[in-house]
């Protein structure tokens, strides 16, 4: 089972970070959206923590292409970048559909259009159940309308999907929370 870790909870407002999150499964070490933070020593010294390196990590992966999800991703020079249609390593692009695509044990991608329309979800079961890392929701009391939203309709479609399996939401901008009946649907 996959071992998960927030390294950053992100936030919104004047300031603008992502949440930034570590999945260990089995020999991968993969980062979601390593994107703006106020000093990479917040996404760095977490990992370090853990007894693992930057270098170690295998896979990056983009919940989409916004800056503050993604501008950090050089940190992991060894890793494959994966976002909604291809696979990145050095100077080979790789296409594929995000939607389905296995990435390691018990880690699935999902393409949930929403935010923008090129939108992925990190599906992982975990040691604790199942946990979705999206934008999907900014944080766990995301206003019912994204207010950014390029595809309004896909983002309840997909909220919903989340929700039918999810026991945990890592959401883009806020602390990881547990799907309740007050979740925006």
């Amino acid at each position: 089972m996959a071992r998960i870790h927030v390294l950053h909870v992100g936030y919104g407002g004047d300031r603008v970070a992502s949440t930034i999150s570590l999945i260990e499964a089995g020999t991968s070490l993969i980062v979601v959206d390593p994107g703006m933070v106020s000093s990479t020593s917040l996404i760095l010294d977490p990992i370090a923590d853990l007894g693992r390196s930057a270098e170690e990590v295998t896979d990056v992966i983009f919940s989409h292409h916004h800056p503050d999800h993604t501008v950090n991703a050089a940190l992991f020079p060894e890793a494959r970048i994966h976002d909604h249609w291809a696979i990145y390593r050095g100077d080979v692009w790789e296409s594929r559909p995000a939607e389905g695509f296995v990435v390691a044990d018990g880690v699935t991608l999902w393409h949930t259009p929403g935010h923008t329309a090129e939108d992925v979800t990190t599906i992982v079961d975990g040691e604790d159940g199942t946990v979705a890392f999206t934008h999907l929701w900014w944080y766990q009391n995301a206003p019912f309308h994204d207010p950014l939203c390029t595809d309004p309709e896909g983002l309840h479609v997909g909220r919903e999907r989340v929700l039918e399996v999810a026991g945990l939401i890592v959401p883009g901008h806020g602390p990881a929370f547990v799907p309740d009946d007050s979740t925006s649907r």
